[in-house]
């Protein structure tokens, strides 16, 4: 029956998707565990949680699952951390951090993440292999989330003008996947064109969402540009206004969003800078949200809703981040904030670290200081120096959570310790 509600929504279009999610959500068909024959234990059996919508399930939300997850967020006021990866060991880090923090997550790729996901010495032109390794990860999130028992919500971050190919190829792989499963492959994308006029943004912004809402995908886009540098993108020149949206921007945005489908977030701009700086040099206004909060319900008068946050903000450059300022934003409505550099840092540290501590083991072969003829292959196993960098990640993110008040959001209870059936030999160093 899903399949059938789905597959209509996706021939009617957006206003029937709507009106067909409302009657009854579409959600996975099945589980990946079950499409496979993978063993699923302790969470992995969990099917709903007790403290969220009875759409939201463990593995990748996507459709009415999303809506009511980001609304529940906004309803309870806690933000959820979005984690940009760039390899397998990079998601995995992050679904344990989101099951020891009992919370839900965002895992995304940026074009550049993905190429590097499907290797770098692959041609990547038509963006080729920047599709292939965003499709390569999704389908491992997809597979892994659900032993996690975690809700993920699955998302590709900043799409400039020029990487719009990208999101093309991303777009055809979920159609795709829609039709076999009766959900996206993606929870949502993010279309970045804030470096254009805003009648340009807007108007394809649009078409781009009367494309994804047919099929359960939400749109976020970004008003006004985020300061600093990342992944390739310097807006560290930027004109100091524009990194300031004004409220007339967002109502505009939120209207002509509005009149395609309800589908979407906004990362509007309020001093945000990728990167992480020294005290006093990033000034953020989180009040901007606030004002346009209060700016759109004007306008909307009566229909405005009961919690006066018609909008899904989204915070990026949230690495170094005063917490003042992170809370104060979600009490305006923001349901997203990104963090890359600080988790970056965190997974390099961890490699520091390790190699810190094992250094006098790790310059050859053979030879330490338990004597000339000691071997020191569990050393140099690159499970060692990857599992020290997985783990100092995890306790990073565990602050994130808190900051966002993200935590104990399921209902699960405190994480089991896991099982090696391999043995201690198998297990490696005590990192």
């Amino acid at each position: 029956m899903k399949f059938v509600l789905a597959a209509a929504a996706f021939l009617l279009g957006c206003d029937a998707f709507s009106t067909l999610s409302a009657f009854k959500p579409v959600t996975r068909l099945s589980s990946i565990a079950d499409e496979f024959g993978i063993p699923c234990e302790d969470d992995c059996s969990t099917s709903t949680y007790k403290n969220l919508p009875a759409s939201v399930h463990p593995g990748v939300v996507s459709g009415q699952a999303l809506i009511d997850l980001l609304n529940h967020a906004k309803e309870n006021g806690y933000a959820i951390p979005a984690v940009n990866c760039v390899s397998s060991s990079g998601i995995n880090a992050c679904l344990e951090a989101a099951r020891k923090n009992d919370a839900p997550i965002i895992i995304q790729f940026s074009a550049g993440g993905s190429q590097f996901y499907g290797g770098k010495a692959l041609n990547n032109k038509n963006f080729g292999a920047a599709i292939a390794g965003a499709v390569s990860g999704a389908f491992h999130v997809r597979t892994m989330a659900e032993q996690y028992g975690v809700p993920v919500i699955l998302h590709t971050d900043h799409c400039a003008k020029k990487l719009l190919p990208w999101i093309d190829g991303l777009l055809s792989a979920s159609e795709r996947y829609f039709q076999d499963h009766g959900e996206p492959l993606f929870s949502s994308h993010m279309i970045d064109l804030s470096e254009e006029p805003i009648e340009e943004n807007l108007e394809i912004c649009k078409e781009y969402l009367g494309r994804m809402c047919k099929i359960g995908l939400l749109l976020e886009m970004e008003l006004g540009i985020t300061g600093g540098e990342e992944d390739g993108v310097d807006n560290s020149d930027v004109a100091q206004e524009d990194l300031y949206s004004k409220p007339e921007e967002i109502y505009q945005t939120y209207e002509e969003l509005s009149s395609v489908s309800p589908w979407f977030t906004i990362a509007a701009a309020f001093g945000n800078v990728h990167g992480v700086y020294s005290p006093g040099n990033v000034k953020l206004d989180p009040k901007i949200l606030g004002r346009a909060q209060e700016y759109i319900c004007d306008k909307l008068g009566d229909a405005a809703p009961a919690n006066k946050l018609p909008v899904s903000f989204v915070f990026h450059g949230g690495s170094g981040s005063d917490v003042a300022d992170i809370r104060e934003a979600i009490g305006y409505g923001t349901v997203k904030m990104n963090i890359d550099t600080d988790t970056q840092w965190s997974y390099w540290e961890g490699i520091k670290k390790f190699e810190e501590k094992y250094h006098d083991y790790l310059q050859g072969q053979i030879g330490n200081p338990e004597g000339p003829d000691k071997p020191n292959k569990k050393y140099y196993d690159p499970r060692e120096c990857l599992r020290a960098a997985e783990v100092n990640t995890v306790e990073r993110l565990g602050q994130s959570f808190a900051d966002l008040k993200c935590q104990n959001i399921l209902g699960l209870g405190p994480m089991n310790e896991a099982t090696n059936v391999l043995g201690p030999r198998r297990g490696g160093l005590p990192v």
